[in-house]
């Protein structure tokens, strides 16, 4: 993802409390493996001697503790966070990661799938940039029993917001010399919430004339990935969709564990892995795969003008992912989170 960075380092400021020249941003480890990617970062950072002091909170699902990251993100601007756990359980109705977006307006989640040198997989020269609406659709979370026996889940597109992700998608296109833009929908069935979101992103293309703009049906887009997933650029969808197809697009290119991520809004950035899984049948083993977690805090060390810091720790990641005796699991290797750590503290 780091093809991200002018856009990432124009769309937000840097953190806004630097003190004595270090950087404060905050941390939230998430669940499962998410704990064990948080080390990793932070045990780098301390060899490296990166200038990033962590403003670390334990999200439990408590009120007290969530209202306290959210302070932090408010206070600092920046942060770096894993995956939190969501139970299909009535008893647990919220997702924390669904609310912190919403409640922080981090409207645009945007995640780059590229071609790994020395990964495995069924394509190559894979490049896109998926950039999904973050704070409504299907994740609007209006949901009822309107009488026995029957529920209604309501998927609620706005006009800004849908034009905001559709200027989104088209300004990173702009900015990172992509050629073209994929609006992703269902408004073949779908034809007043998807077919309002497809002519918001058709009006919005008319301001970038130099941008190729097409659109596709989702089942189509899922088809096309899985077979010719070179055609892509830049895709821009609604929140479900944009939750479906990133994790497909990291499955093309290797998997969870190498792919890097990051919410934004007008206000706050809060990088967190691509793929949102939290690997709890990994916790405690030390087999989690941390380049993903590793490069998304590359990617952070650009926003935050750390660019020297960030081009030695995306160089470090990359050349072990090219070594395959370096791979963990989940790549088709052997080798533990401490190995792949210790092997790149040496190395830089």
């Amino acid at each position: 993802m780091a093809a991200t960075r002018h856009f990432l380092r124009a769309a937000s400021s840097t953190s806004r409390t630097v003190y004595g020249g270090a950087h404060t941003v905050s941390l939230f480890p998430g669940d499962g493996v998410g704990p064990e990617l948080a080390s990793a970062v932070k045990d780098v950072f301390h060899h490296m001697r990166v200038p990033v002091r962590f403003d670390e909170v334990h999200i439990t699902g408590h009120d007290r503790t969530y209202e306290a990251a959210q302070k932090s993100l408010r206070n600092h601007g920046v942060g770096l966070k894993g995956i939190f756990s969501t139970s299909a359980s009535l008893a647990e109705p919220r997702s924390l990661n669904v609310q912190m977006r919403k409640d922080l307006d981090l409207f645009a989640n945007m995640v780059a799938c590229k071609s790994v040198d020395g990964v495995k997989s069924r394509h190559h020269n894979v490049d896109m940039i998926i950039i999904r609406e973050n704070t409504e659709g299907e994740y609007s979370g209006l949901e009822h029993e309107s009488v026995p026996g029957v529920v209604e889940s309501l998927k609620v597109i706005t006009a800004a917001k849908a034009r905001r992700i559709a200027k989104f998608a088209f300004e990173a296109a702009t900015r990172l010399n992509r050629r073209k833009v994929t609006a992703v929908h269902k408004a073949n069935i779908m034809k007043l919430a998807d077919g309002f979101f497809l002519e918001c992103c058709r009006e919005v293309a008319k301001d970038y004339p130099l941008i190729d703009f097409e659109d596709m049906i989702v089942d189509n887009c899922c088809m096309q990935l899985a077979s010719r997933p070179q055609q892509f650029d830049v895709l821009v969808m609604g929140n479900l969709y944009g939750n479906i197809i990133s994790n497909l697009g990291a499955g093309l290119i290797g998997g969870a564990g190498i792919v890097p991520g990051v919410n934004m809004g007008e206000e706050i950035v809060l990088f967190e892995p691509g793929a949102r899984h939290r690997g709890h049948e990994l916790t405690g083993k030390n087999s989690a795969n941390p380049a993903g977690m590793l490069l998304t805090a590359a990617n952070m060390l650009r926003h935050l003008r750390l660019d020297e810091s960030a081009g030695q720790l995306e160089m470090g990641v990359f050349g072990l992912l090219r070594e395959s005796h370096f791979h963990t699991a989940d790549l088709g290797g052997k080798a533990s989170t401490s190995d792949f750590v210790n092997e790149l503290k040496s190395r830089l």
